[in-house]
């Protein structure tokens, strides 16, 4: 009896999600006005002067209307934002997703268990499914810990999303299908996709009720691989998936009136936990240099990644690995907590399996063979060139800042995220000589379904700190009180949009409701000033912190001239992955990169000299 007691007293993962907060939508005086106040850095005073009259003509007109319609939206729903956000933001697009939406990072396990070594890519990938496969059996049990930003208790509705989900390419607007469910809610599919070398495979993780130990992953995955050894590639099917969106909805309508079982294969793809991909290459890395091996996760071999899958598990050919997401169905927080949770418990058992070797009689994994005819032959090979195209354009650089992290920032009674902000706006200044317009996401998950809010780091403020930096006249006392005041600010700003008091997302909610309602755009949206300070997804830094732990990954930039720009900050260390491309003549990743690092000095150097 005291047992179920107990039982029932733990907190189950969803257990919150009825009782989360509704999305607010926040005052339009204070929206309007933070929108002028974050336009400044980028007009000259009578270009803000036109702003200003167009904000209030705005504030006092169409503005207000729109602002009662989406109140009215609102009531009606706990979050006002979510369908629209998803539609726009992701399955609207028409572009390559795979290649301009995608998120890939690195594994860092090659910084303890498991440094790169050939021959291991099998053993190393077992060990690492089976932690995965138990992460999922925790949400399935939901057993997998609620999180929480202090005492409130953030949304964990985007888990739901990690495994059993894809999404499907459509003429006009994709979908996404999710079949995970939990213990309660019924029965989920429990079978992994492999791809290797252009071929589909599908496994059941599951065999009379029991999850399949390493050993018997291992079985699953040689299987595989001997075969792909001593036969013919495949056709590399899943290339396709980095297409244009439409123009892989229509191949993907004509490769299911080739034949129904392609039909069915494709259903297994979107129904599987996750995919993986064993990949041939062996990308160079070290815990200082994860460029080679973000590259490869982000941008590798097209026919051995599900681009639409909302995890693809990457198991380099020397052992080490990258993960490979479709963005729509969650943030890369979500993923990183599950990541980060599996990491644990393979450090915990230094990187092996120290359970039984024994391996049961288990089916053999089903190879997926699609009926393709010249046409789709064709069209993959197209696919094929343009992403490769496209790809070769790319230019990563991401690597281990190891002269200082959180705790000596931390000390020095700054906030770590901030402060590696401020110093990329810095680095931004040098590089470029003017300030750049820059995105950063908050995290809005304390409300119901909450995803993110745009933070604009590039303030007032910060444009006047950097100017003292690269001023030889002024005073370091100078430089440290603008300094903080440029600290203060940006603190400020992203307590506010955690606590749904930004402006981006209302400013989109009411463009929507002219849209929806068949009005024309708001003159607000037309002014030059909206898209250069960032509006309409027109911001030069695209960036994100992918938090405190070994994990981070990467995105490309928002704007061919712009960056994206992710960083981890760990105790002793800031981990920093750059994107840009190299068509642009004016950007580098690495330039900027290396930039950075000295801004980094500079920055803890002038708190230091400022305390003597």
């Amino acid at each position: 009896m005291e047992k179920q007691v107990l039982e029932s007293s733990e907190e189950r993962t969803f257990q919150y999600q009825d009782s989360l907060p509704p999305l607010p939508v926040p005052p339009l005086d204070e929206s309007l006005s933070k929108y002028l106040d974050s336009v400044k850095p980028f007009l000259n005073q009578e270009e803000y002067q036109r702003t200003e009259d167009i904000v209030k003509r705005f504030e006092n007109g169409i503005g207000k209307e729109l602002h009662q319609k989406l109140l009215e939206r609102a009531k009606t729903r706990r979050n006002w934002l979510e369908d629209w956000w998803l539609n726009v933001a992701y399955l609207d697009l028409r572009i390559s997703t795979q290649i301009n939406c995608n998120m890939g990072g690195p594994g860092p396990y090659i910084e303890h268990c498991w440094p790169p070594k050939e021959g291991t890519q099998i053993e190393r990938a077992c060990v690492n499914i089976w932690h995965t496969l138990k992460y999922w059996e925790l949400l399935r049990e939901e057993k997998a810990p609620i999180e929480r930003s202090g005492n409130a208790v953030l949304d964990m509705s985007q888990f739901r999303m990690l495994f059993n989900t894809c999404k499907v390419p459509g003429i006009t607007r994709d979908s996404l299908c999710n079949y995970f469910k939990t213990v309660t809610e019924g029965e989920c599919p429990s079978h992994l996709v492999v791809l290797c070398r252009g071929r589909v495979f599908a496994f059941d993780t599951v065999h009379e009720g029991n999850m399949l130990t390493p050993p018997e992953l291992s079985r699953q995955l040689t299987f595989i691989q001997r075969r792909c050894d001593s036969e013919p590639d495949g056709p590399g099917l899943p290339a396709l998936t980095s297409n244009e969106r439409t123009k892989w909805a229509e191949i993907r309508e004509y490769l299911i009136s080739l034949d129904p079982k392609n039909l069915a294969h494709l259903e297994k793809i979107q129904q599987s936990l996750f995919v993986v991909s064993l990949d041939d290459s062996s990308p160079h890395a070290t815990p200082e240099d994860y460029t080679e091996i973000t590259r490869l996760g982000l941008a590798g071999d097209p026919t051995v990644r599900w681009g639409d899958k909302s995890y693809n598990s990457i198991f380099f050919s020397n052992g080490t690995s990258s993960a490979f997401c479709d963005h729509s169905p969650f943030d890369a927080m979500a993923l990183i907590t599950m990541l980060s949770s599996a990491e644990q418990k393979i450090i915990e058992n230094e990187g092996k399996w120290k359970g039984s070797d024994k391996v049961r009689d288990i089916p053999c994994p089903e190879e997926l063979v699609f009926t393709v005819d010249q046409k789709i032959i064709n069209e993959i090979e197209r696919t094929k060139e343009m992403y490769y195209e496209k790809v070769s354009d790319l230019q990563l650089a991401c690597y281990a800042f190891t002269s200082f992290g959180k705790a000596l920032i931390k000390k020095r009674k700054l906030h770590p995220d901030t402060f590696v902000q401020l110093a990329l706006q810095l680095a931004y200044y040098k590089c470029h000589g003017r300030p750049g317009c820059c995105y950063e996401t908050a995290m809005t998950r304390r409300f119901y379904h909450g995803r993110t809010e745009t933070i604009r780091p590039c303030t007032m403020e910060a444009v006047e700190w950097c100017k003292s930096m690269l001023d030889h006249s002024a005073t370091n006392y100078e430089r440290l009180q603008l300094m903080h005041a440029a600290f203060a600010k940006h603190n400020r700003m992203r307590k506010d949009c955690e606590n749904g008091r930004g402006f981006d997302r209302h400013l989109l909610g009411l463009l929507l409701i002219a849209q929806e309602q068949g009005l024309p755009v708001p003159e607000l949206f037309e002014d030059p000033a909206f898209t250069a300070s960032g509006g309409g997804g027109n911001f030069v830094l695209s960036t994100s912190l992918t938090g405190y732990t070994r994990f981070s990954g990467c995105a490309v930039p928002m704007v061919h001239h712009g960056y994206g720009f992710f960083y981890a900050i760990r105790d002793d260390r800031i981990v920093v992955l750059c994107s840009s491309w190299k068509s642009c003549p004016e950007t580098s990743a690495e330039v900027l990169c290396k930039t950075l690092f000295q801004c980094f000095q500079d920055v803890l150097q002038l708190t230091v000299t400022a305390q003597l």
